[in-house]
């Protein structure tokens, strides 16, 4: 059998690719949501830090090197309020996984 025989009667011809032009202004519903939800989680990172969009596109370079301050403040407070929580948690856990290492160590049979 050839190939045109394969193919149903009726069936539609493929369609022609589109053309760079037609791909960039071709644009979805869900392109558009997908960008609404992105600007949505940036804004509350942004609002996190205190960053005005004013402040924004008047001074980019000022307003990134704010940002960069801001994150590695936070960063700090959380590393320096995580240790303390490490050390809290060692007071108890510590302990215990000895207890249990011994017990689980003798309680081994030699072969």
């Amino acid at each position: 059998m050839s190939e045109t025989e394969n193919k149903p009667a009726n069936a539609a011809p493929p369609p022609a690719p589109k053309s760079r032009i037609q791909r960039l202004l071709s644009v979805t519903p869900g392109d558009i949501l997908r960008v609404a939800l992105i600007s949505v989680i940036v804004g509350i990172v942004l609002a996190a830090f205190n960053i005005n969009p004013g402040d924004l596109w008047q001074d980019f370079f000022g307003t990134l090197a704010e940002v960069w301050g801001e994150a590695f403040e936070t960063v700090t407070r959380l590393a320096r309020g995580s240790v303390q929580y490490l050390v809290l948690g060692a007071v108890l856990v510590v302990p215990i996984w000895l207890v249990v290492h011994i017990v689980r160590a003798l309680g081994k049979r030699s072969p």
